[in-house]
């Protein structure tokens, strides 16, 4: 069976997290995306810099298949507008039957 992964990344706000949600959701890569309100990362920036840098983002939360990821993650760096953006795949333990059949059906469906 072709394991459910979270997939975590961030954006500049919540249009463009919804906008690109819709993009990545055509391609088929994924099923579900969801956009969560605002945070305020802290981070080194630029690289070894000795710099922390600060922010507002908002996170998604993408719900697709292991199989789908290197083509999900394409598909992220096309319209990510950071230079290096945050994607990481999260496994998931277990998930019910009914949820699993829909995310898998979603992303096998033909556009």
């Amino acid at each position: 069976m072709d394991e459910l992964i979270l997939v975590y990344t961030t954006w500049e706000n919540a249009e463009q997290a919804k906008e690109a949600g819709r993009k990545l959701l055509k391609t088929r890569t994924c099923a579900c995306v969801n956009v969560l309100p605002q945070l305020y990362p802290l981070f080194w920036w630029p690289p070894k810099q000795n710099i922390i840098d600060e922010s507002s983002e908002v996170v998604m939360i993408i719900k697709t298949l292991k199989s789908k990821f290197e083509n999900l993650e394409k598909e992220i760096y096309k319209i990510h507008p950071y230079e290096v953006p945050c994607i990481i795949a999260i496994p998931t333990y277990k998930v019910n039957k009914g949820y699993y059949d829909w995310i898998k059906g979603e992303i096998n469906q033909q556009s």
